[in-house]
């Protein structure tokens, strides 16, 4: 399979739950955004996949009809906080195979404020495995799913490595000094590790509020084309898919006994290992990586995952300043989820979306300087994780 050339992308600006357009007005616009960077027509677009977690079936026919309606197949996506990413891989899959030469992966989400829940109760959870899981191993009565499962994770972290707490407060500190650079960023205060130390504690040794992403709104969307589509729209070739993968659960997961494989680690390695193997490159090769950093916990044990340091190294790649400018990679330069927030189903995209940008060269004051291969890595409990590396030709 040949590389996939990304044509377009493009992201509204991030707000809070209540303060936004409502999903299809932000999947529309999004998509809009796209085609216009890639300089294309609706009428161009051979197929359709289009991600969201909250909404009911076909939303995404809702979304797209607003922009056209030319009986294209559009296939709608729910992959847990993966969503936006598994659009953009089936998209990407369509046009490797050579069966299509021009599909959009748009993504949106409107949420409500707090922490996520079950919004079915009358049948059984998918998350119902994990959560005995989590309760074997974690004693945290009272806390929310979330937080226990990546608080927990951060937690197996400390206890193995003796990963200090103000590591994760210096990875926030870090998304806040990314954010001020960045427009379509929710969050852009710059803060110090001692005021992540500082605010509300939510889990006593274990996290404070400014360690988790909040809940937020928003649309964001990708062209993807085929080389020789490329050459016949004459479309620009600089930002191409190099390698793809995605992973769901293992055995480990559970058997591992940890919460760090509870949460995805080993399903983020096998992804990145996938991903170097099939592009030929290593983590050393990369100049900047968009993470899923929804907790600073899960971005300190996916430096390790993903190979950016040596198991147990994370303190230490965090305190020489290597996950930043100047250092070895440039992680989320555009604040991440923790700066951004986290629409769902938009999170994978919007990833893309800077991804591009900086591989193009017009990220303006999230610019890193040179980059020329990129790493994005999109995760979603229960489970489903997707790493993409980007590739500037």
């Amino acid at each position: 399979m040949s590389d996939v050339i990304v044509a377009g992308v493009g992201m509204i600006p991030f707000t809070k739950p209540g303060a936004s357009a409502p999903y299809h007005e932000m999947g529309t616009e999004a998509t809009r955004l796209a085609l216009a960077d890639a300089g294309l027509g609706y009428e161009t677009v051979q197929q359709a996949y289009v991600g969201y977690v909250y909404g009911d079936s076909t939303c995404g026919q809702r979304a797209l009809y607003h922009v056209g309606m030319t009986g294209i197949p559009i296939v709608n996506v729910n992959n847990n906080c993966s969503t936006g990413s598994t659009a953009l891989f089936m998209a990407r899959q369509m046009i490797a195979s050579g069966m299509l030469d021009c599909v959009l992966a748009v993504g949106f989400e409107q949420m409500k404020p707090g922490a996520l829940g079950s919004v079915y109760t009358d049948r059984p959870s998918a998350f119902e495995e994990f959560d005995a899981a989590a309760d074997q191993l974690i004693d945290a009565p009272g806390i929310p799913l979330a937080l226990r499962y990546f608080g927990g994770a951060g937690l197996s972290h400390m206890k193995k490595y003796g990963t200090p707490l103000d590591a994760f407060a210096k990875v926030r500190a870090k998304a806040s000094r990314h954010a001020r650079n960045n427009p379509l960023a929710l969050f852009r205060k710059e803060l110090t590790a001692d005021d992540v130390m500082n605010d509300q504690v939510i889990w006593p040794g274990v996290m404070t509020r400014l360690m988790a992403c909040p809940p937020t709104c928003g649309g964001a969307a990708a062209v993807l084309v085929s080389e020789r589509f490329a050459d016949k729209h004459g479309i620009g070739k600089e930002v191409r898919i190099a390698a793809q993968a995605m992973t769901t659960d293992t055995p480990s997961t559970f058997q591992a006994g940890d919460m760090m494989q509870l949460v995805g680690y080993d399903m983020a390695k096998e992804a990145a290992s996938r991903v170097y193997e099939s592009a030929g490159v290593g983590p050393d090769d990369l100049d900047v990586v968009e993470l899923h950093d929804c907790f600073a916990h899960n971005e300190l044990i996916t430096y390790e995952a993903l190979g950016l340091c040596g198991e147990g190294e994370a303190g230490k790649f965090i305190n020489d300043g290597d996950n930043t400018y100047g250092g070895r990679i440039v992680t989320n330069p555009s604040g991440g989820l923790l700066s951004k927030g986290h629409p769902l189903g938009a999170t994978g995209l919007a990833q893309c979306y800077e991804l591009t940008r900086q591989l193009r060269g017009t990220a303006g004051p999230t610019q890193v300087e040179g980059a020329k291969v990129a790493l994005q890595h999109n995760l979603g409990l229960g489970g489903a994780c997707v790493v993409t590396l980007y590739k500037r030709h």
